[in-house]
């Protein structure tokens, strides 16, 4: 039995991580678990501060932060029990009853790939807690559940709606190939408008594939909408998503190898980075 697996902090993308679950679980009548994570504070050992004040003055410092330190775990527990009951009952208001929840101690990298097993979506705010303000501070932990899952990652916007349409970047490679697949067998984006764009790159018989991806996801049922573009792949993508009505973003992840990232950059990333919509990454 697979679940959606939304993760949730006290960030203002709550409520979309929130909507972008409801909407995944209920769409695909699958149950729903909203996942907090706690990370560990990094610890003020005495050690640390022996050379720098008096034995007198280190002991009470110590001792207080240690009671800081108790006290802000106990908070960060309580909020965020208190932030997964809003979640389960924002679900079930919502007409879905089929919701669980779990709390972490520990990195939500780690507690996502426990949970990985048994999901078939995972639900990420774009920006995590203390950075949602700035739509350029990506979290950083989006990057390391890319490359760590096999699952679809869906990553929200800070206005989640319903889509209507989805841009699907076609590349002509392997894990373009495994998106088609996936979303022909998912089911989460049957019935919404798809537009299949391609940009021309070096890839052997590119348009070749491109018009066999348009016709397996026409045999499927879907509307689609197909355009071969020429020009910068990510400067013609942006460009389309401008020009089009398209709620929501489509691609495979990372091409290439992590090396050739660093050295010439990653057009996954650059989406994510650069896009106002929802956007689900395939593997």
């Amino acid at each position: 039995m697979n679940r959606i697996i939304s993760c949730i902090d006290n960030s203002n993308y709550t409520d979309s991580v929130c909507n972008a679950g409801i909407w995944a679980a209920s769409k695909l009548d699958t149950p729903l678990i909203f996942l907090h994570a706690i990370e560990k504070k990094r610890a003020v050992h005495s050690e640390n501060l022996s050379g720098a004040i008096g034995f007198g003055a280190r002991s009470a410092l110590l001792d207080q932060m240690a009671e800081l330190d108790e006290q802000h775990s106990k908070l960060a527990l309580q909020l965020g029990k208190e932030l997964l009951e809003y979640a389960k009952q924002s679900a079930i208001s919502q007409g879905h009853e089929q919701v669980e929840s779990t709390q972490r101690h520990g990195k939500v990298t780690d507690a996502i790939c426990d949970l990985e097993a048994d999901a078939r979506l995972i639900v990420l705010g774009r920006c995590g807690q203390g950075h949602s303000e700035s739509f350029k501070a990506l979290g950083s932990h989006i990057e390391h559940v890319i490359r760590q899952v096999h699952t679809p990652v869906l990553i929200t916007n800070q206005a989640f709606k319903q889509p209507q349409s989805f841009l699907l970047c076609y590349d002509g490679r392997e894990t373009a190939d495994k998106a088609v697949q996936r979303i022909i067998e998912g089911g989460l984006l049957q019935g919404l408008k798809c537009h299949l764009v391609t940009v021309k790159n070096n890839v052997s018989d590119q348009q070749s594939k491109f018009k066999t991806a348009k016709a397996l996801l026409q045999g499927q049922g879907f509307d689609v909408e197909a355009s071969y573009l020429t020009g910068p792949i990510f400067d013609s993508l942006m460009t389309y998503k401008e020009n089009h009505a398209v709620d929501m973003v489509v691609m495979g992840a990372f091409a290439h190898s992590k090396l050739r990232q660093v050295l010439l950059g990653s057009n996954t990333m650059r989406m994510i980075e650069s896009t106002s919509l929802p956007l689900i990454v395939l593997r």
